[in-house]
């Protein structure tokens, strides 16, 4: 399971998003990116922003470190705006919490250039997480200390909030047409000999036991948590074996 730390201060809001995900400082002295179970897209968007980065990690990409913010709604008893109130009281319990990067600067294609072999890998990673939220209108990459940084992966997975239909789904084509690093020459064949035979059965069971258990409880037509993971692991895995040849708009 992620490390768990206790939020103990409310900083301020961040707006670049549509969620208005927060900076918070925790018992652990880290300051985070809080994303909050009470926000409009709700517990999915968490579980999709914790399997996808903790198998981005494992698969040799930077993301920032994650972790569960326990947070209590008192909080935000001080926030002077009505929103940032309710969406605290909304989010009592467990939520998430992303590594602040400060210094950080919002990666721009025109400004930055990346290797085809690097972005190869990220164009067949969002394909196979389904990632329609990195275009060049939204990278959703960071440049710190140099490096490429991924972050943001609530977006992916579309064929989770579609359950009964999730086959059909993650079985159609991905359009790389927009992202934000097709201009590099991606060098998708090279990515994908390297990356889809180390999404396995056991790999993708490791990363889905990091989802904590009240983001999964209660979703229909699964008994427990695990069997909910298991579904997750099944789709990613039979996507990670055809998914280089159903991406569609890179040269």
């Amino acid at each position: 399971m992620l490390k768990e730390a206790i939020a103990t201060r409310y900083i301020t809001p961040l707006r670049e998003g549509g969620s208005l995900p927060g900076l918070v400082e925790a018992d652990d002295l880290g300051t985070y990116v809080m994303k909050f179970t009470g926000a409009g897209q709700g517990r999915k968007t968490l579980v999709a922003e914790v399997l996808c980065g903790e198998l981005a990690r494992r698969l040799g990409f930077r993301v920032p470190r994650l972790v569960t913010l326990d947070l209590d709604p008192v909080l935000g008893l001080g926030e002077p705006e009505q929103q940032v109130q309710d969406l605290l009281r909304a989010s009592g319990g467990t939520n998430l919490g992303m590594d602040f990067l400060s210094g950080a600067l919002g990666f721009d294609p025109l400004a930055f250039t990346v290797d085809p072999a690097e972005a190869g890998r990220i164009v067949w990673f969002d394909a196979l997480i389904n990632n329609v939220d990195r275009s060049w209108r939204n990278p959703n990459l960071l440049m710190w200390h140099g490096e490429l940084w991924l972050i943001d992966h609530g977006a992916t997975m579309i064929w989770h909030h579609n359950w009964p239909g999730a086959e059909k789904s993650a079985a159609r084509p991905y359009d790389a047409a927009d992202h934000a690093l097709a201009r590099f020459a991606p060098d998708l064949a090279s990515a994908a000999a390297d990356l889809a035979p180390r999404v396995t059965e056991d790999l993708l069971a490791e990363v889905t036991a990091e989802i904590p258990d009240v983001w999964l409880a209660g979703e229909p037509g699964f008994d427990t948590p695990d069997e909910l993971r298991r579904a997750y692991a099944r789709t990613l895995l039979a996507r990670a074996a055809v998914i280089r040849d159903r991406i569609q708009g890179i040269k």
